[in-house]
């Protein structure tokens, strides 16, 4: 617990989306736990939506609730990405810029020692400097991402086409194949350029970049050391990983059995042979096209292996399009995998010993819970930084891509079927497992972890206390 006098207020203000939401949640809960203030800063719904605080922790953080403005064409529910199609975000980064005025207020109002903020806030360092708070850019993303994203001030960024992403950055000083495959970049392509007049990811990764006083990254050195060097290198300020976030294990108990939905799962599990099981889910926003499906499909129940996936049957609200099932899949894979759309608990399974690999969308927060207990990867990316973290997995011989056509993304249900085979059994995929296993060793050692966390507040109450005394 800090001391009295070395306590911080920290007020923090995710992008409105849930990956980044929960994981700006979690960092808060660790920072309260030793006895520092949090605001947690978000809209009503989306605060309403977050877990129930434990009681330990309520007097340490306050939720501020900042109502989006009206915006044209935006839905009157929408606060967070989940809320809408892909094509509508733009109008919320919009309606989230026009919180400025309010976050504003609330900071000169409260007078926190920090504000931490995320990449779609590119005009909160200079409210802040100018209210005389430092800034934390936290970055939900790997340091290999920022590098690749940003480069410094005075280095110009000339990728002007598409193709111009699917190469390692010039301003890279080692070798690595760091870089989007085409169809992964043209996926994307509105996030990197404006649309709808709202500013791009990327331009806004650099803008928080040059601003900030300092650089947080939901990572550990044991992962991306190189990386997180180059950044510092690279921006000319302190950057200090604060280790992954994983999951704390004693809530994924699994003498929980009187858990209503857990137990048939675990049931289930439980009369599988160890490391068989393919654990298939894609996160919460990703979807599969009806032709992906079904090739999907088709690729598990090839591989002959046992497997639990999590299957979204709906497209988004704006689009009542259902996808389904081949006909006679489940009957013909009864026992031998389960097909589930609702929630599922994916901490549990991904506990569970007889998970042998993990079929994910790549995105960081799935990652981390899988290699939290060892389980290889199957890549299989959509959106987002997904393609990057791919490759820096690949690198690593941690997870391996299903194989897929370079312009549209295209796959076969036999290369699903080879994927997984080789990852989870085949002589020629233990590396995978074997690496996977050694970073259990780091990311499920919380001592490991909560070391990042202990380095990087000392620096914020180093800073703190230097200030006042001048």
């Amino acid at each position: 617990m800090a001391k009295e006098e070395a306590k911080l207020h920290i007020a923090m203000f995710p992008w409105l989306a849930f990956g980044h939401i929960n994981p700006y949640f979690e960092l808060a809960k660790l920072i309260a736990q030793k006895g520092h203030k949090i605001s947690f800063i978000s809209t009503p719904r989306n605060i309403d939506r977050l877990p129930k605080l434990p009681q330990t922790l309520s007097p340490f953080i306050n939720f501020v609730k900042l109502p989006l403005p009206p915006t044209e064409n935006l839905p009157e529910d929408a606060e967070a990405t989940i809320d809408l199609p892909q094509e509508k975000v733009p109008l919320l980064k919009n309606a989230y810029d026009s919180l400025q005025d309010s976050i504003a207020n609330f900071l000169q109002s409260s007078n926190p020692d920090w504000v931490v903020f995320d990449f779609s806030a590119y005009w909160l360092p200079d409210i802040a400097r100018n209210l005389g708070i430092p800034s934390v850019f936290f970055s939900i993303y790997l340091a290999a991402c920022l590098d690749f994203v940003a480069p410094p001030s005075l280095t110009p960024d000339n990728r002007k086409k598409p193709k111009d992403y699917t190469v390692s950055p010039y301003w890279v000083p080692f070798p690595t194949k760091l870089a989007f495959r085409i169809f992964e970049i043209l996926s994307i392509y509105d996030n990197v350029t404006e649309v709808d007049g709202a500013k791009s990811c990327f331009w806004s990764i650099v803008e928080v970049l040059r601003g900030c006083d300092v650089v947080a990254v939901r990572s550990c050195t044991e992962f991306e050391l190189k990386w997180l060097q180059h950044l510092e290198k690279l921006h000319r300020k302190p950057v200090f990983p604060v280790g992954v976030l994983p999951p704390k294990l004693h809530n994924i108990s699994n003498d929980d059995d009187d858990d209503e939905e857990w137990r048939p799962i675990k049931e289930w599990l439980d009369k599988q042979v160890n490391g068989s099981v393919i654990y298939v889910a894609f996160g919460t926003e990703a979807k599969l096209r009806q032709d992906e499906l079904t090739e999907m499909a088709y690729g598990l129940e090839l591989s002959g292996l046992p497997f639990f996936w999590v299957l979204r049957m709906d497209h988004d609200s704006a689009n009542s399009e259902m996808i389904e099932l081949p006909v006679g899949f489940e009957e013909r894979t009864k026992g031998r995998g389960i097909v589930c759309t609702t929630w599922a608990p994916q901490l549990n399974i991904l506990a569970h010993d007889s998970i042998g690999g993990f079929l994910t969308h790549s995105g960081w927060s799935s990652v981390v819970e899988a290699l939290q207990f060892g389980r290889p990867l199957i890549l299989f990316t959509f959106s987002n930084d997904q393609g990057l973290n791919a490759r820096l997995l690949e690198e690593k011989m941690i997870g391996y891509s299903v194989p897929r056509d370079e312009h549209d993304g295209w796959f076969t249900r036999q290369s699903v079927a080879e994927s997984l085979k080789l990852v989870a059994v085949k002589e020629e995929g233990k590396i995978y497992r074997d690496k996977a296993k050694e970073m259990k060793l780091v990311i499920g050692d919380m001592d490991i972890q909560d070391n990042y966390l202990n380095e990087f507040l000392g620096y914020l109450s180093t800073y703190r206390r230097s200030n006042k005394a001048q």
